[in-house]
């Protein structure tokens, strides 16, 4: 059930920064010139097939536009269209139902304030056996649990807010964790890093990795994609630095290190 605060008054300018914690720009704008934020397209292969970033504006037909903001928080907190059906969980929502009410209710608001586009959103190219949103239900049943960020009250503030942008907002744990054959991510390994084939991975964010960088050199990388040697974060990750953590305030910035400090090592993957 929702909360009734939910239905208040957003903010949103609050809610830009909270679009820009959740990296939502980057799934759901298409990778060419001068393309329309948040009006869709952008591709996202797995072993599953690939699916595309819908658009988000709100424009009435190709977008959001005739959603409730009932209709936004059931998509973000359970996955579910407004329809009742189930969205495929390459929509992070098994990270984005820890989102506070308050920050959910801000995020509406700043979505409702963008321009509409009127660009049809791309029908995903799955293979045949994950065409149907009805199996995505037994996924849930096995591997989903919604509701909103708990904090630990054995754990300092800092520390409690740098998970919420982690597991939260940030939803590292989507590309930094490795997953089962059924598509769900390995709770003994998280942020533990992931490969994707070909030569392409996602690094170990646990002190096993982070260890070997000073905060200061790890809020850098975060603000710039720059390593201490000179190098810069591959494509994917240098989009990640420019659109999101690029874009968090230095407090945030200070929290989210701390988090990661805090979590248990893990070997590498495959170690």
């Amino acid at each position: 059930m929702l909360a009734t605060s939910c239905f208040a008054q957003g903010d949103a300018k609050r809610g830009e920064y909270i679009a820009k914690a959740g990296g939502c720009l980057g799934c759901h704008t298409v990778e060419k010139d001068k393309a329309v934020p948040y009006a869709g397209g952008r591709a996202l292969k797995t072993p599953f097939g690939t699916f595309y970033g819908p658009n988000i504006t709100p424009h009435p037909q190709a977008g959001i536009g005739r959603w409730s903001e009932a209709d936004f928080v059931r998509a973000l907190r359970e996955g579910r269209r407004p329809d009742g059906a189930h969205y495929f969980p390459a929509f992070p929502y098994p990270s984005f139902t820890l989102i506070t009410d308050a920050d959910l209710r801000d995020l509406w608001a700043y979505m409702r304030s963008l321009p509409p586009s009127s660009r049809q959103s791309e029908p995903h190219d799955l293979g045949f056996l994950y065409r149907w949103r009805f199996l995505v239900g037994i996924w849930k049943w096995l591997f989903f649990t919604p509701g909103p960020f708990a904090p630990d009250p054995g754990q300092s503030a800092v520390l409690n807010r740098g998970k919420y942008l982690v597991t939260a907002l940030g939803h590292c744990g989507e590309c930094h964790t490795p997953r089962n054959f059924l598509g769900a991510p390995k709770k003994s390994r998280f942020l533990g890093g992931a490969k994707f084939g070909k030569g392409t991975a996602a690094s170990n964010l646990t002190p096993t990795r982070l260890g070997k960088q000073g905060d200061g050199e790890l809020k850098e990388f975060l603000r710039t994609a720059m390593t201490p040697d000179g190098d810069v974060a591959a494509a994917s990750m240098a989009e990640v630095v420019q659109n999101t953590t690029g874009q968090l305030t230095p407090q945030d910035l200070d929290a989210l290190v701390a988090y990661l400090r805090s979590l248990p090592p893990l070997p590498e993957e495959g170690k």
